[in-house]
């Protein structure tokens, strides 16, 4: 499954992984994604949403 964000499209950020004898290894960082069921045009849908996107009030969670 894909780990993108459905509202900001925030998606794995990559870099490398530096080792204390500065081997460099490929790495991510994935974003933090929690599942939410949510008002989408008058349904209930479950979208995949980035934390920081809940927390600044993006999504409006359904009960």
């Amino acid at each position: 499954m894909a780990q993108r964000c459905d509202i900001c499209g925030k998606g794995p950020a990559v870099g490398n992984r530096i080792s204390h004898a500065h081997n460099l290894t490929r790495r991510r960082w994935l974003p933090n994604l929690v599942s939410v069921r949510t008002v989408v045009q008058g349904t209930t849908k479950r979208l995949r949403v980035c934390t920081r996107c809940v927390k600044a009030g993006k999504v409006t969670k359904s009960v």
